[in-house]
């Protein structure tokens, strides 16, 4: 017998399109009038609120405080950072008029007397502009560290776009720090990584790996960049976070200096780091399932909906009556320092529709509550980290005082669900044939974690690049507990310390 599953097809036999129906189903985005670009709809959003200030509170418990800059880069300031507009000069998009004027044909055209005297970039990034303001703010060693973090949009031109994985117009935060010693930065790089981990494995229940990237994936103009990367249900890596390291680099370009001291001129050493909305493309594809969304309930706008099952109008009011009451109870209660997000399906859809509807959008625990509910004392409870018709049967009081346990130990399954399908998908080789093997055939089933020894000199190699392009793979990163343990390179046959993971990738 089939099973009927609510997502077809699944996510056996087509995960890309698997994906774009749960967005769909769970009514999270869909795509805008503006190509590349996207709309994110009140439940889409409300998961980006509650992820926002989740990692808001650590960004500011860290020292850090919330600034703006602007939307748009002077051209100039790009240019000044040759590794920086080399990595961004394909994804920039351009502001080249200020203002629109009706042709003969009565068309809206950029006018030809507006042209700006210097192009203006839409960021794709604000290192550039936050150097160059930065630099006016720094003049002592009193006046750092500077600690900032903004809240804002970001544009990178993208030819293939896939909604919250990869848009030319995407959400994110972007921290910028400045310091006066090169230590003091480094230990900030790395604050800021763990900030990263914390959040993916606290409030999204994703386990991550940490890492260094390779010399040919580092942040354009930085000199180390740290990542945390994910794995996802089909086997590929998302990069879910970065913290740079940038060193002098951007100081230097952009005259960031201080006194220190000793009354010397120095130019400090500054970071940035950043996540994005692609921390929802993250959650729909470590968790969600054949059935719909699923979310760890940190981040979840409703962590409980109640479903009233009115058989007979006459018993409505006596439902919803007791529905309200169970509500307000359970907002009573704390889970993560919070009281519970509680809601209460009160649309005329049929009882089946509303509970599959809560299904499709992940809400972690569903109450049903029907006259025989209420007579026995009896609710009947449903989790989303199990199948959709598993119920359990408890009393009123004993699931008042369970409810918080319950969704911490969803959490908690969700996230030893996820650790143990990644250590399942992990493999370690010794010579670089064995690449071919694991990554060969079907590029969308075999996918993989692969540690492996790698000198780095090796990545500069032709013949190394070829291959890495033919099997459609890329390095993610040099995790940062894997590199102590000497071993041979895989493809040089020299002794080296360095181990990297090698995988598709989002």
């Amino acid at each position: 017998m089939t099973k009927t599953t609510a997502i077809t097809p699944t996510r056996s036999e087509d995960f890309a399109q698997w994906y774009q129906e749960v967005i769909k189903a769970a009514d999270l985005a869909e795509h805008s009038a503006v190509r590349g670009c996207m709309v994110i709809k009140p439940w889409g959003y409300a998961i980006w609120e509650l992820i926002q200030k989740a990692l808001d509170k650590m960004i500011k418990d860290t020292g850090h405080q919330n600034v703006y800059f602007p939307l748009l880069i002077p051209l100039s300031f790009l240019e000044q950072e040759a590794a920086h507009v080399d990595g961004f000069a394909k994804e920039c998009a351009v502001v080249t008029h200020h203002r629109l004027e009706t042709n003969a044909e009565g068309k809206l055209i950029p006018s030809p007397n507006a042209v700006l005297a210097e192009p203006f970039i839409i960021r794709p990034t604000s290192e550039t502009i936050i150097g160059t303001t930065i630099s006016k703010w720094v003049r002592s060693y009193n006046d750092l560290p500077v600690l900032i973090n903004q809240w804002c949009n970001v544009m990178r031109w993208e030819m293939r776009t896939r909604l919250f994985l990869r848009t030319s117009e995407f959400l994110w935060q972007e921290g910028h720090t400045v310091h006066a010693t090169a230590d003091e930065a480094m230990e900030e790089t790395h604050k800021m990584l763990n900030v990263y981990e914390t959040l993916a494995q606290d409030s999204l229940a994703i386990p991550v790996i940490k890492g260094e990237k390779t010399a040919s994936e580092r942040f354009p103009g930085a000199e180390i960049t740290y990542c945390i990367e994910a794995m996802m249900q089909d086997g590929k890596a998302l990069q879910a976070g970065t913290s740079h390291f940038l060193g002098q680099n951007f100081s230097r370009v952009y005259d960031i200096k201080f006194t220190d001291r000793d009354q010397q001129l120095c130019h400090a050493y500054t970071t940035s780091w950043g996540v994005s909305t692609r921390l929802i493309g993250a959650l729909i594809m470590a968790h969600s399932d054949d059935d719909g969304l699923v979310l760890p309930p940190a981040i979840a706008p409703q962590q409980i909906i109640i479903i009233p099952f009115i058989m007979d109008e006459a018993d409505t009011e006596k439902v919803l009556n007791y529905c309200e009451a169970l509500a307000r109870d359970l907002k009573k209660i704390n889970y993560l320092e919070e009281n519970l997000r509680v809601g209460i399906d009160k649309s005329q859809a049929r009882a089946g529709e509303k509970f599959w509807l809560a299904v499709k959008k992940g809400i972690p625990l569903r109450i049903e509550v029907g006259v025989r509910e209420i007579e026995s004392n009896l609710l009947s409870i449903s989790r989303r980290d199990k199948a959709a018709k598993e119920k359990t049967k408890l009393s009123r009081q004993a699931f008042l005082s369970q409810a918080s346990d319950m969704l911490m130990d969803l959490h908690k399954n969700l996230l030893d669900r996820a650790s143990h399908f990644r250590k399942l998908n992990t493999k370690k080789i010794k010579h670089k044939e064995e690449l071919d093997k694991i990554f060969g055939g079907d590029e969308n089933k075999n996918n993989y974690f692969v540690m492996a020894h790698l000198d780095p000199v090796v990545e500069q190699e032709s013949q190394f690049i070829e291959k890495l392009k033919t099997l459609k793979i890329t390095i993610r990163c040099m995790p940062l507990d894997a590199q102590s343990e000497e071993g041979i390179c895989v493809f040089s046959g020299k002794k080296t310390k360095t181990k990297v993971i090698f995988a598709r990738a989002y």
